[in-house]
């Protein structure tokens, strides 16, 4: 009678997970990060899970995690980008010398200018693209492998980046600018409710959108109790990191600041706390617009079935070489995007800036369940996989692990993650 108890209960789990149509990929990544928040938070004396730690975790994911999503596309079409990093670095020293020197020196604009920081991220990004495009021309139209190419670029761009700058660290940066960077920028408590309310009734609605569209199709969808389930956690998960993100309250030093910011007379007519960082609502526009092109365009279409099969891409008439300048220059823009936040919370453009970032981003893109191999890939799992990275770097620091630990800690879990993928799709049939 045990045995048999014993043999329901998996195929008991499994019917309520096939019941929710849950992605058990996804639901492992999520059950991983939720153990190393749990381990670091009693290692740390219960420091980790605190509304201060879970904000500084969040603006320190957005720059790779912004890379990342556009690592997905690349790899997916089984080609590889190092040079990230050091395109990020190129960049933001672009970025840096323009608006500090090009526009207040040649063109004249005054220290401050409102239009200072919209036209400095406007040459960042349109930077990042052309390098990209021509990095993806190389790779595309000239057939040199995409390891190759971005290796190159990994050291050139590095150095163009010290070149531009003279090995100076460039700032302070415009005020303006800097409110991407995430403790500098905030919506506070007030709007970020609104956002989230929004947001929990976007999810909301999407889900039930998609429901009445399978319905109408003909499809099979999960019983109404289940959709319910789904909503719940969706919506409980939006409202609580809202929640968590108000708590932290904003220090003596800066209440002031934000008294004058938000037109207050007193301390009591005002709210003390940060709310969602800027960089965050980047980080999620981000996500919204590579998600839409991954699932709802043809440019997506093509990407993970050029990933799935180039050969057959090409013959049924996909420009595979066109679709590579198009995948580059998207990352080149990612880059500039990712710079525009590393920059702005430093306050600076170092020589150092996005020193190893290549490695995070593969890194994050790959255990958030991006195949090597090509043509699988999504971009929530390499934010999660970006925000893992972090979890971890930030969890060992906040313990005092050394960091050539750290670096191995990283290393074993990338490692780890692969062959878990394989064992998964070994297991679960997927190609």
């Amino acid at each position: 009678m045990s045995d048999q108890t014993a043999t329901k209960a998996p195929a008991a789990r499994r019917s309520l997970l096939k019941t929710l149509e849950v992605d058990t990929r996804l639901l492992g990544m999520i059950g991983a990060l939720l153990l190393i928040w749990v381990v670091f938070h009693l290692w740390s004396d219960l420091r980790f899970l605190t509304p201060r730690n879970i904000f500084n975790l969040s603006i320190q994911t957005v720059s790779v995690a912004i890379m990342a999503t556009g690592m997905v596309f690349v790899i997916v079409t089984r080609h590889i980008d190092l040079s990230v990093g050091a395109l990020l670095a190129t960049t933001t020293a672009v970025m840096a010398i323009t608006q500090t020197q090009i526009l207040p020196q040649i063109f004249g604009l005054e220290i401050g200018h409102p239009m200072i920081p919209w036209i400095t991220i406007v040459a960042g990004i349109l930077t990042g693209a052309l390098i990209g495009a021509f990095q993806g021309y190389l790779v595309g139209y000239q057939m040199i492998p995409a390891f190759i190419v971005t290796l190159g670029g990994l050291l050139i761009w590095r150095n163009v980046a010290w070149y531009l700058t003279d090995g100076q660290t460039i700032g302070p940066l415009d005020q303006t600018y800097m409110l991407f960077g995430g403790i500098n920028g905030t919506l506070g408590i007030f709007w970020s409710w609104v956002v989230g309310l929004i947001a929990a009734a976007a999810a909301a609605a999407g889900l039930l959108m998609a429901r009445r569209t399978k319905i109408g199709h003909g499809f099979a969808v999960k019983p109404i109790w289940a959709e319910m389930v789904v909503i719940g956690v969706v919506i409980a998960a939006i409202l609580g990191f809202v929640a968590v993100l108000n708590a932290y309250a904003v220090p003596d030093r800066v209440i002031a600041r934000e008294f004058e910011r938000w037109g207050c007379a007193a301390a009591e007519t005002c709210t003390a706390g940060y709310g969602i960082p800027y960089s965050v609502l980047l980080l999620i526009a981000v996500a919204i617009v590579m998600t839409v092109i991954a699932q709802r365009t043809r440019l997506g279409r093509y990407i993970f079935a050029t990933g799935g099969n180039p050969d057959a891409a090409e013959l049924s008439g996909i420009n595979t070489k066109l679709l590579t300048v198009k995948i580059f220059a998207m990352v080149g823009m990612l880059c500039a995007l990712g710079g525009i936040v590393a920059s702005a919370r430093l306050g600076y453009h170092t020589n150092d800036i996005g020193t190893l970032d290549e490695l995070r981003v593969i890194a994050a893109a790959v255990i958030g369940g991006t195949a090597l191999a090509g043509g699988i890939g999504t971009i929530y799992g390499a934010i999660i996989g970006a925000l893992i990275m972090q979890s971890l770097q930030s969890g060992m620091a906040m313990v005092g692990v050394d960091a050539p630990y750290q670096n191995i800690v990283v290393g074993l879990v990338l490692v780890l993650a692969v062959w878990i993928d394989i064992q998964y799709r070994k297991y679960s049939g997927a190609k």
